[in-house]
This record gives structure tokens, C-alpha cells and sequence, in this order.
């Protein structure tokens, strides 16, 4: 029974100096020192013992060690500034005043409502769809400023002075009767100052040609006076009109509605400057050229243009009566043969583009 006995004495010493090389190998780690054992018999078979001492082997295990505590040590680091910020964002938003958070509500808001249509429109033109959908729009747009554009410059205008003429510089005095001999139209309070194209003929074609260049005087029978005559003098202008048409008062009475009773006009007509208080303002149907009839007692003005603002459904009419020189030494005017009730239309805007392009006249 010898032979086993030493058999399992060797094992045992063999377990003892693999656990002695264990504890050395932590103690290493952990700041301690190796203890002293009893060296592995040269005779040992056992290359796990022969390994063990190895010094690259007990620096790879430190190594090892190092890196798992950088690594737990990062993690808690950034985990707790994490809590940290999160607690500090807490106590400022608790302490914000309601109208801010308000504030920073819309703003948030409004920055995901661009960022979502930004998306959108990236994948719209990213679309196969996209091109035939923008260009219809397109022409959709084309078609429509072709169309109405006389309805939003009119509208614009109608804020704007027209003719971009200086107030001062249609002051005048009523006292003062020796004006130049070119004749004039002058509305202070709407500051407009025009040319006053007179003998046109009563046609389509030729009063748009005139109101071009002015005001153009509409003459019909019953209402065919000029100033300093008994009877109506009749005047036709443009509120609006297609910016593509030509002359520099397509808006010249865009403003023509503000004038009330009491406001005073000026026609300077042969030298002489009339002058006129507004005393009627009426809208009319364009073929309604009764309405400027029926003034041949006294000495009138009236002005024209169409309405609403951009369009020629109907017609504006602003009646003044004379009040200088004296109305009374006003002649009897030289009356043109003719019905006025026949077919008679009083002017209003040119075709647009598109009107011209399916034959509207």
C-alpha cells in the first residue's frame, strides 16, 4: 500500500502549489505581496504550474483587470452626469415663469412643423410624381396672374397715390382763374393730376387709345358739354387694368370712391380752371347711360371708371356741380345729333391676355 500512499501525496502537494501560485497571482493584483512556497519539484509533468509562474502571464491578468475598472468606472461617470443634468434641467424648468414655457412651446412647435414639411418636401421631390405636379402648378399660377393681376395691382394701387405725384403740387387756388392752356383734370384729396383728352371719338378702340394718355371725355347726346357749358361733362378713367396694356394711368381713379359730397374737383379746360363740389356718387350698369343724363340746367362734371377694383362689372359715377366762375354765365353747349339710349356703353377695361387669346373684346 506504500506506492499509493506517495501516489496521493504527490497530487496533494501538487493541488497545494497550484493554489499557492493563485494566491500569489491576486495578491499581485490587489496590492499584496507573494508569499514564500515551496518551489514546484523540477520533476512536475504538470505545464499548467510551469505557466503559471510566467511573469507576461500575471501582467496580461493586471491588464485585464484594468481595463474592466476603466470601463465600470466611465460607465457610472457618464450614467451619474447624465442623472445630474437631468436634475438641473428639472429645477429650471420648475422655475420658469409660465409665458416662457409658452414661448418655448410655440418655438418647438414651429421647429417640428418645418422640420416635418422639410421631410416632406425632400420626399416629395424625391417623388416620380413631383416635376409634372410643380410644373401644372405652374402654369396654374401663370394662368391666374395673366388673368387677375389687374385685380391685385388695382387693389394695391387703391393705397397708393396715383401717378406718384407730389400733394403739394396740385395745391391750387380756386381764386386764381389763369391756368396753361393744356387741359387738366385735378382731384386734391385723391392727388390726382391728369392730361384731359378731349374730341375723342365715341368708340371703343379710341377711348381706350385716350385713356392711355389721360382721362378721356365721353361724349353722348344729352351729356356731350365741356366746361363752361350748361349740360354734363363726362369723363371716363381707369381704376384698374392689365399690367401688360400700355400708358402710365391704368389706375389713375383707383381711388375715385373716397371722394364724398363736398369735395372739390378742378378742370382746367382753354386757359380757365372750373371748379367743381362733388354732390352724388352712384354705381351704374355699364350700358346705363341714362344716368348721366338730365343735368343740362346747370353747369356739371362727371367722372367714370369701373367697379368693383379690377374688374368691369360695373361703373362708378361721381357727379360735382360748377361753383366758379360763375355758373350762371355758363353757355348752352353745341349738341351732337343722336339717341343716347341706343346701344350706348359706357367705356371700361381692355381684355386681359387670356380674354384676347380666346377672342374677347
Amino acid at each position: 500500500m506504500q506506492p499509493e500512499d506517495d501516489a496521493d501525496k504527490n497530487k496533494q502537494t501538487q493541488r497545494d502549489a497550484a493554489a499557492d501560485v493563485v494566491r500569489d497571482q491576486l495578491n499581485a493584483l490587489y496590492g499584496g505581496q507573494p508569499r514564500v512556497t515551496t518551489p514546484v519539484s523540477e520533476h512536475t509533468e504538470n505545464p499548467v504550474q510551469a505557466q503559471a509562474y510566467r511573469p507576461q502571464h500575471t501582467e496580461h491578468l493586471k491588464q485585464y483587470h484594468s481595463q474592466w475598472q476603466n470601463y465600470y468606472q466611465k460607465y457610472y461617470e457618464r450614467y451619474y452626469v447624465g442623472k445630474l443634468h437631468e436634475a438641473i434641467t428639472e429645477q429650471k424648468e420648475a422655475v420658469k415663469p409660465p409665458e416662457q414655457k409658452e414661448q418655448e412651446a410655440i418655438a418647438d412647435l414651429r421647429q417640428k412643423i418645418i422640420s416635418n414639411a422639410k421631410e416632406s418636401a425632400k420626399k416629395a421631390r424625391k417623388s416620380r410624381h413631383f416635376i409634372p405636379i410643380a410644373s401644372a402648378l405652374v402654369v396654374v399660377l401663370v394662368v391666374a396672374f395673366l388673368q387677375y393681376n389687374q385685380i391685385i395691382f388695382a387693389n394695391v394701387q387703391a393705397y397708393i397715390s396715383p401717378g406718384a405725384i407730389d400733394p403739394q403740387n396740385i395745391i391750387v387756388d380756386p381764386n386764381d382763374l389763369s391756368v396753361p392752356s393744356d387741359p387738366r383734370l385735378i382731384i386734391p384729396k385723391i392727388n390726382v393730376d391728369v392730361p384731359a383728352i378731349y374730341n375723342v371719338p365715341n368708340d371703343y378702340d379710341h377711348l381706350m387709345a385716350a385713356m392711355q394718355k389721360g382721362v378721356a371725355h365721353f361724349a353722348i347726346p344729352g351729356a356731350d358739354s365741356v366746361p363752361g357749358q350748361l349740360g354734363n361733362t363726362v369723363f371716363s378713367g381707369h381704376s384698374s387694368n392689365d399690367l401688360f396694356e400700355p400708358g402710365d394711368y391704368k389706375f389713375i381713379f383707383a381711388q375715385l370712391d373716397k371722394l364724398q359730397k363736398g369735395d372739390t374737383i378742378f378742370a382746367n379746360y382753354q386757359g380757365t380752371r372750373y371748379t367743381y363740389t362733388v354732390t352724388k356718387k352712384q354705381v351704374v350698369k355699364p350700358t346705363n347711360v341714362q344716368a348721366l343724363l338730365g343735368y343740362d340746367k346747370k353747369p356739371y362734371l362727371t367722372l367714370i371708371t369701373c367697379t368693383p377694383l379690377g374688374t368691369a362689372r360695373d361703373r362708378l359715377l361721381v357727379t360735382a356741380e360748377q361753383v366758379s366762375p360763375d355758373p350762371s354765365k355758363a353757355k348752352a353747349p353745341n349738341s351732337s345729333d343722336g339717341d343716347a339710349s341706343s346701344n350706348a356703353t359706357m367705356p371700361g377695361n381692355q381684355p386681359t391676355v387670356l380674354e384676347r387669346l380666346f377672342g374677347a373684346h
